[in-house]
């Protein structure tokens, strides 16, 4: 009763879902792109060749998590088609930007069983690979009713994603037992999946310790610390969310930074660009845009950072990051990025997404954890003037990052068997076997 309770409200947003894309698509065009595949119509896309192997990366930092088990399922099964799936502008141009043509990229459609089921007839995967915690009760319904095995790799599930769970348990216990196997990120997260349902989730660590930074990272790293000022200070607080900024600013002004230090805020969602211009603009503060490609002025407090696909580049820049997400309780977002660049990496009390890798990086000396914005710029200036701290702390980021490495190994230990068996098996499905 509460799944068909789920699909009613889902059928009923149906018809005003346009709108948003349409609104989303005023500063993100892809949102107005390829519209009829979110309702599960692929009449215009062009054949494909079986088999057919499907990830599913619902956004960003998903498709970049997913790049090392792309990288092995091209090698390990040449002859597949591997589909590329996400859900927001910026995963779908990440996997634009990171496969290229190797892949195949579509929308996955909202989750209504009519669109799941036409999405799985016109793809026809011979199994599926859902990051982290994209759970779709109708897709894992329709894909099991298919015989199409799915995997949830990289998965995570924070205490209280679990407590949502627990109160609709009679839609997450047979979703999650739906899946033909799941690989998680921790022993807790394994533990939660278990008490929700799954049968024998595995752990295979964070895909995400496993990232490679971009070949020209260093290089441009260089040219962006050029352009702040390579004698200035510099903070970067990236990824930061609706609200957070207006706290980091308010905090700026009353607790000014030593010195010309310069402070760089890098919003999570490019359509918020122009908002937090605003915000600056409202409070007074000189800043300069990253997207002018100039040298920021000398009496520039702030930068926005509205450029995409440069985050590495802005922790590897900086003195200290900042990690967003974290202020507010919206779970925060991948410190690991930070760290892998060897930054002193700070974080808000609100780290519930990240909270194995926040706990372990917290109890080596490779992230340090802030009450609130005034603790923020605080601790940011006590690290401005303590070379030897920061020092001690890039050396711990750096430690910390390489001794987690080796998930994708660990997963396609696991998985690679696995997805044989399903290609296999639907070879001998199109034969008739």
């Amino acid at each position: 009763m509460l799944r068909a309770l789920y699909t009613l409200l889902v059928y009923a947003a149906l018809p005003f879902l346009p709108l948003r894309l349409w609104w989303r698509g005023r500063r993100e065009p892809l949102y107005r792109e390829h519209v009829a595949e979110r309702y599960g119509r692929y009449d215009g896309a062009p054949s494909v060749r079986e088999p057919v192997l499907w990830i599913h990366a619902v956004s960003l930092g998903e498709t970049r998590a997913a790049a090392p088990l792309v990288s092995r399922v091209l090698a390990a099964f040449p002859a597949a088609t591997v589909l590329l799936t996400s859900m927001t502008a910026t995963g779908r141009a990440a996997g634009e930007s990171l496969f290229g043509n190797r892949v195949r990229q579509a929308w996955l459609p909202y989750d209504a069983p009519h669109a799941m089921r036409a999405f799985l007839a016109h793809w026809r995967p011979a199994a599926g690979m859902i990051l982290e915690t994209e759970l779709w009760p109708n897709l894992v319904a329709s894909a099991h009713a298919a015989h199409r095995p799915l995997y949830l790799v990289n998965a995570r599930l924070s205490e209280r994603s679990a407590a949502g769970y627990e109160r609709v348990e009679s839609i997450a216990r047979p979703m999650l037992a739906s899946f033909a196997g799941v690989a998680a990120q921790s022993t807790a997260d394994a533990r939660r999946l278990a008490a929700l349902g799954v049968p024998d989730p595995i752990v295979t660590g964070n895909l995400k310790f496993d990232l490679e930074s971009p070949p020209d990272a260093q290089a441009r790293a260089a040219d962006l610390r050029a352009l702040l000022g390579a004698e200035r200070p510099t903070v970067v607080a990236a990824s930061t969310r609706e609200g957070e900024e207006a706290l980091i600013v308010d905090a700026l002004i009353a607790r000014p930074l030593p010195g010309n230090a310069l402070a760089v805020i890098v919003p999570r969602h490019p359509q918020r660009f122009e908002a937090v211009a605003e915000l600056l603009r409202g409070r007074g503060i000189a800043f300069a845009r990253r997207s002018s490609g100039a040298p920021v002025p000398a009496d520039a407090q702030v930068v926005l950072g509205d450029s995409m696909g440069e985050l590495f580049a802005y922790y590897a820049a900086a003195d200290v990051a900042f990690v967003g997400g974290s202020l507010l309780p919206l779970g925060g977002q991948n410190l690991i990025e930070a760290i892998a660049a060897g930054c002193p990496t700070l974080v808000g009390p609100h780290m519930f997404n990240f909270a194995e890798a926040t706990r372990n990086a917290l109890a080596v000396g490779a992230a340090l954890e802030v009450a609130d914005a005034s603790a923020m710029v605080d601790a940011t200036a006590a690290l401005l003037a303590d070379p030897a701290r920061r020092h001690q702390m890039r050396e711990a980021a750096l430690a910390f990052h390489a001794a987690h490495r080796g998930a994708a190994d660990r997963l396609w230990t696991w998985l690679e068997p696995r997805l044989a068996a399903a290609l296999a098996a639907d070879v001998s499905r199109a034969a008739g076997g």
